[in-house]
């Protein structure tokens, strides 16, 4: 039995799957940085500097007391498409195993067009945290991500890392803890994002010390939320191994035209125009980060 879609699909709920993508990515889904919708071609960032503006009282008002300098930050998301042609015999077995409710998933495709983007859509996810953190713009399908534009600004606090394991992770730890500035450290959103491989050894000596949180070891921990010194602790998982960054959640952006004219879905089915089988998916959008104060962040890689 051959399958056909009833439809081509584009376009009137594009914007919706587009979200699903990007914001999809554990980093945003989870709210760990700020996020700017609907940037159409580039947001401008406003940074405000102020020197020392306190002096003795007066009776008169006094000039030139103190100096605002503003400057800016850009945020300016690139572009990228999906162009993907898809078997339907290859997927329609995995469609109907859904239909049928073999999936452990709490939302099921109603259609085939739906599982299709949805499929396409959590690789476009995937893609997007790992650009987040660790995307280098010469590379086809990503950007720079806060790796590479903090490496490159020299108002970021840099320490030299090493491999990171359950010995001396507490440690490594503590040195970027160490080199927050003074200004910074105790904000409210200050946060730790560190690697997939940090957090396993964090996790790991936390269950070593005094047999862990009662008594549990290892056991211990459920996947609830870390600290570290009081600091609140994310899993980036798009962060390369060693490498961690603290930083205010103000600090750092992502941008997105997520409902501007430049995203588009589509889902074509060739069957009856070229006489396959195949199911075409389009998809484009734009993306991007920035941070704003580099001399607040530290970097550790």
């Amino acid at each position: 039995m051959s399958v056909s879609l009833t439809s081509s699909y584009a376009g009137e709920f594009s914007g919706k799957f587009i979200a699903s993508a990007l914001l999809s990515a554990s980093t945003l889904d989870s709210g760990a940085i700020s996020i700017l919708p609907n940037v159409k071609y580039k947001s401008v960032i406003q940074k405000g500097a102020t020197d020392d503006i306190v002096k003795d009282a007066s009776c008169d008002f006094v000039d030139n007391q103190g100096t605002l300098t503003l400057t800016e930050a850009v945020l300016q998301p690139d572009e990228f498409q999906v162009n993907l042609k898809l078997c339907k015999k290859d997927l329609h077995n995995s469609w109907q195993a859904e239909q049928m409710g073999f999936s452990a998933n709490d939302n099921l495709a109603p259609s085939f067009s739906e599982f299709i983007i949805a499929h396409v859509a959590a690789k476009v996810a995937d893609k997007t945290e790992k650009n987040i953190w660790s995307g280098v713009a010469s590379n086809s399908g990503e950007f720079d991500g806060f790796t590479a534009k903090l490496t490159a600004d020299n108002d970021v606090v840099k320490v030299v890392g090493t491999t990171i394991d359950s010995d001396n992770v507490i440690a490594q730890m503590g040195l970027l803890v160490d080199d927050i500035p003074t200004n910074v450290y105790g904000k409210e959103d200050l946060t730790l994002y560190i690697s997939s491989n940090i957090a396993r050894a964090y996790i790991r000596a936390l269950g070593s010390v005094g047999a862990g949180t009662d008594n549990k070891v290892t056991q211990w921990y459920n996947g609830g939320e870390l600290t570290f010194d009081g600091i609140n602790v994310f899993v980036a998982k798009g962060l390369a191994d060693n490498t961690m960054i603290a930083a205010e959640k103000s600090n750092l952006y992502f941008g997105t035209g997520l409902l501007s004219d430049l995203n588009e879905v589509s889902v074509i089915d060739t069957s009856e125009t070229l006489g396959d089988q195949n199911v075409r998916v389009v998809m484009r959008f734009t993306s991007g980060i920035q941070h704003v104060f580099g001399a607040d962040i530290v970097l550790y890689s």
